[in-house]
C-alpha cells in the first residue's frame, strides 16, 4: 500500500442508533427502530476522506472485542490503512444515538478504549505522521495523545486540522499551538470563545449561539482572527460555512435543495471531505476545498447513519457540477 497522504487520529465508536418520530420526554417510553453500525468522529472522518478520494490511514484505539474486530474489517474494506492500538483491558467505544422524524439527533458517547490511546501509540507510527500531507484530529480520544500527534505532524511539515468536537471541559488551549486549520461548528465556536484567554472580553458579554446567529460575516471573521490561527472555518449548518483567513474571509453557502433525513455525522463528512480535497488541491486552495466539503456534508444528511452515509467522490463531483 502506498504511503497515506491523510492521517486521521481519533475515535472509533460503535453507533447504537434508535429512530423515533419524536424524542421521548423524561420518564417516557416511545416505540422506534434500531440499527447498529460503525461510527466515532475519527473513524467517520477517515471514511469520509477515503470515499472522497484520499489515501487515508487511521490511528486510534479499540478493545479486544467484537466491536473492535468489526471496526478493523469495516475500515480495511473502505481502503483505510489500519494503525490502531488494541486495548485488552478496555471495551471499544460506543454511542447511544436518538434520531427524530426531523433528522435531528441526541447522542451519548462512552469513549472507553479511545481514552486509553497513548503518546506511545502515536510514536509507533511517527514516520507516516511525519510524511503525511494532511493530519486530522478531534477531541473524542485521549487529548495528550492527540496533542503529541499534532506536534509530530507539524514538525514534519503536514497541514494540521483540528475539529474541536465534542467540546470538553478539559480542553487545553495549548492544543491549538500546532494547528493550522480549526473547524468548529457554532456550538464549539461559542465554547472556544469562553475558553480562550484572548476572547475573554467577548465571552464576558454573554456570547452564545443566539448572538452568533446575529453576527455579520465581517464581525464573525474578526472574532475568528482573535483565535490566533492561520485558518478558521466555522460550519454554520443551513447557512453554509465561513472561511476566515488572515487577510480575507468568504461565506460559502450551503448546498441548495438538500432534504435532510439524518444530520448525524454531517460535521464529520465536512472535515473528511475537506481533508481529501486539501491533500489533492494543495494548501493554497482552502476555499475550493471548503466548497467540496460543503457538498460532501450536504449529501451525507440525505442518508441514514454516520459512516455508511459518507458520500463517494463521484456523488460529490456530480452535485458540484449541478
Amino acid at each position: 500500500m502506498s504511503s497515506p497522504q491523510i492521517i486521521v487520529i481519533g475515535s472509533f465508536v460503535q453507533d447504537l442508533t434508535f429512530r423515533c418520530a419524536e424524542f421521548p420526554k423524561p420518564g417516557e417510553t416511545v416505540i422506534g427502530q434500531f440499527v447498529s453500525g460503525p461510527g466515532g468522529k475519527g473513524s467517520n472522518q477517515a471514511v469520509a476522506a477515503a470515499r472522497a478520494g484520499g489515501q487515508v490511514a487511521f490511528i486510534g484505539a479499540v478493545g479486544r472485542d467484537a466491536f473492535g474486530a468489526g471496526a478493523r474489517a469495516f475500515q480495511e474494506n473502505e481502503g483505510i490503512r489500519w494503525l490502531v492500538a488494541e486495548k485488552p483491558d478496555r471495551p471499544t467505544g460506543a454511542a447511544g444515538i436518538l434520531v427524530n422524524g426531523l433528522g435531528q439527533n441526541e447522542i451519548i458517547v462512552s469513549l472507553d478504549a479511545n481514552e486509553a490511546l497513548a503518546p506511545a501509540d502515536i510514536d509507533a507510527h511517527a514516520d507516516p505522521l511525519r510524511a503525511a500531507t494532511v493530519v486530522v484530529t478531534q477531541l473524542e480520544a485521549n487529548l495528550a495523545a492527540e496533542a503529541h500527534a499534532l506536534g509530530l505532524a507539524r514538525a514534519g511539515g503536514a497541514t494540521t486540522i483540528l475539529n474541536p468536537a465534542p467540546m470538553r471541559a478539559d480542553f487545553d488551549p495549548a492544543l491549538l499551538e500546532n494547528v493550522n486549520i480549526l473547524i468548529p461548528n457554532e456550538t464549539e465556536f461559542c465554547a472556544l470563545i469562553h475558553l480562550l484567554p484572548q476572547t475573554r472580553a467577548t465571552a464576558a458579554l454573554g456570547f452564545d449561539e443566539q448572538k452568533l446567529a446575529t453576527l455579520s460575516e465581517d464581525l464573525l471573521h474578526k472574532l475568528c482572527r482573535e483565535f490566533g490561527l492561520e485558518t478558521v472555518i466555522v460550519t454554520l449548518g443551513a447557512r453554509g460555512c465561513l472561511v476566515s483567513r488572515p487577510d480575507t474571509y468568504t461565506l460559502i453557502p450551503a448546498t441548495p435543495g438538500i432534504q435532510a433525513i439524518d444530520t448525524t455525522g454531517a460535521g464529520d463528512a465536512f472535515v473528511g471531505a475537506f481533508a481529501a480535497a486539501l491533500a489533492e488541491f494543495g494548501p493554497g486552495e482552502i476555499e475550493r476545498a471548503a466548497r467540496f466539503a460543503n457538498a460532501g456534508a450536504g449529501l451525507s444528511v440525505t442518508k441514514p447513519g454516520t459512516a455508511p452515509a459518507m458520500p463517494m467522490r463521484a456523488e460529490i463531483e456530480a452535485l458540484l457540477s449541478r
